[in-house]
């Protein structure tokens, strides 16, 4: 798999960028778990990637930098059997992880009064509720 990692349309990573480790799986498996290297490290050096655009390394870095260890970011995946398909998850894990991570942040909301009508609404709510409530008591009125 030496092709490069296609994050969004104009965030693409160079093959070259990405180091894959190969160890053994854990837990249960058989034979099979004891011999063969299924499970992947896929690792991106995000702080020194110069395919990375500096606006977008920036944003980036802020929202991965509890994920980040010295400005690497590895994704492990060990899930299949096979070290083909733990590659090609490791490689949609870290595409997701970056591509979450470069998003636009969402527009600032900004405060605005409730309108008369939700007043009114709200309002009347209360009053019905107030009436159910009052329709419970054994005396039947305000007290």
């Amino acid at each position: 798999m030496t092709e490069d990692l296609v994050v969004t349309r104009t965030l693409v990573v160079p093959a070259a960028e990405l180091s894959e480790r190969f160890s053994r799986s854990s837990g249960p498996g058989g034979q099979g778990v004891n011999t063969a290297d299924s499970r992947v490290e896929l690792s991106f050096d995000l702080v020194g990637s110069p395919s990375v655009p500096g606006w977008l390394r920036g944003r980036m870095i802020a929202r991965l930098e509890k994920r980040l260890v010295d400005g690497v970011l590895t994704v492990a995946a060990s899930e299949h059997r096979a070290q083909l398909q733990n590659r090609a998850a490791a490689r949609e894990r870290l595409a997701r992880i970056l591509r979450e991570a470069a998003a636009a942040p969402p527009p600032v909301r900004r405060a605005t009064k409730p309108t008369k009508g939700s007043q009114e609404r709200r309002i009347a709510e209360k009053k019905r509720r107030a009436r159910t409530k009052q329709g419970r008591r054994g005396d039947g009125g305000w007290d």
